[in-house]
């Protein structure tokens, strides 16, 4: 091959033959687990406000916290994992998770709390680029469907937050994490049985990556066009990220400031959002892999555009249907980069889903950071407006190379 071409190979499925369904189910719960127990964290916000007298600032500052600690680590862990796989490391993932719990639940003032976040933000940075290593494996030859198995179950896990605030901890306060200790243990045994088959099935990847450039579906493209195109993926992720942590962190902050609501209304208004989007994740890889992962990339970013610039300026129970839509759109596509980026770089497979897991904990930990400070000096709705137009930045996806350009039988 030319040196300055790069070969595209979607490799043959890798470790089974066909989908192994019950490992995806495994590593789909032990996802909604682990991004529960990670929700907790934004779930607390409206309570620690008040009851540690927090800024928007400093909000956003915890949320800064645990996103980029896990940015800067999953990178280096998946490409760890490409060069030697570690089944060790599915549980051990969520017992740093469980030990960021814990100290959640007790931590006394903001430098606890930021001790525990970056707790929890490694056990993330673990978790994230193995297991997604993991639902690679577990696909055959449906990747689309497999990560959006695997992705679904964090969806629904940060769903669950607003629920958390309404339910748990506007009755029993900052303790009340406590009890999610319970689904971190269950996390940990689960993870432990999905290690065993990670292990058995590591030797047949193995000479599955070394069958792939001679089988499956082939495409040459330019080396420096194969940086564009992640570069692309980079900027998408961009617009979504930065978008999804303006209504994570701040949509009930705004809906209380503008429709008076009270914090458990607020959060349930968020959660429809959030569950919305798990049913998106669910739908977009069967979508792209029937339709093409380039059209429903460009579909799910631009394409919620309409509902995002609209919420702004919509009444209540508009803007209740609004943010539903954007959450149904916008949410299909991160399993799908993930997917395309993997295919554009064979053999890192942990090394692209910790980069692509790691920015997308890392923007929206900017985001919320960045978001917290424009929020103390123009107002919390100046905040959802500005960031209604981000969705726009999606038009960037018609720059992808089309399927049939990167991937032809």
């Amino acid at each position: 091959m030319n040196s300055n071409t790069l070969s595209v190979r979607a490799q043959s499925a890798p470790a089974a033959a066909t989908t192994a369904f019950p490992i995806l189910i495994a590593i789909s719960i032990v996802h909604l687990l682990n991004d529960t127990m990670q929700s907790t964290v934004s779930a607390l916000f409206p309570i620690l406000k008040d009851s540690l007298h927090l800024s928007y600032k400093q909000i956003g500052l915890i949320a800064f916290c645990m996103s980029m600690t896990a940015s800067l680590l999953q990178p280096m862990v998946g490409r760890m994992a490409d060069a030697h796989p570690r089944p060790r490391l599915l549980p051990a993932g969520v017992v740093f998770t469980l030990a960021g719990i814990v100290a959640l639940s007790m931590a006394p003032n903001l430098g606890a709390i930021l001790l525990a976040v970056i707790a929890i933000g490694i056990g993330s940075a673990v978790f994230h680029p193995e297991s997604s290593r993991v639902a690679y494996m577990a696909s055959g030859n449906r990747r689309g469907l497999a990560q959006s198995i695997f992705q679904v179950g964090g969806t629904i896990g940060n769903s669950l937050g607003p629920i958390m605030t309404a339910v748990l901890f506007v009755p029993l306060g900052q303790f009340g994490v406590i009890w999610f200790t319970v689904a971190a243990s269950a996390g940990i045994v689960i993870q432990a049985y999905v290690a065993g088959w990670y292990r058995a099935n590591i030797p047949m990847h193995a000479v599955a990556k070394r069958e792939a450039p001679h089988a499956g579906r082939v495409a040459i493209l330019p080396r420096n066009r194969v940086v564009g195109v992640v570069a692309i993926l980079v900027f998408l992720l961009f617009s979504k990220y930065v978008y999804i942590s303006s209504i994570t962190s701040y949509y009930s902050f705004y809906m209380i400031h503008k429709f008076g609501l009270s914090v458990a209304h607020a959060q349930l208004l968020l959660f429809s959002f959030l569950f919305a989007s798990a049913i998106g994740t669910l739908l977009g890889g069967p979508m792209a892999d029937r339709y093409g992962r380039r059209n429903v990339i460009f579909f799910s970013i631009f394409g919620a555009a309409p509902f995002c610039l609209l919420m702004p300026h919509a009444n209540l129970f508009g803007t209740g249907v609004l943010v539903v839509c954007a959450g149904l759109v916008l949410s299909s596509a991160f399993s799908i980069i993930v997917v395309y980026a993997q295919e554009m770089l064979p053999g890192n497979v942990g090394l692209i889903s910790g980069l692509f897991f790691g920015l997308a904990f890392g923007l929206g930990g900017l985001g919320s950071g960045v978001l917290g400070w424009v929020a103390d000096a123009r107002g919390i709705e100046f905040v959802t407006q500005v960031c209604a137009f981000l969705p726009l930045l999606g038009v960037s996806a018609l720059l992808l190379p089309k399927d049939r350009h990167t991937a032809k039988a």
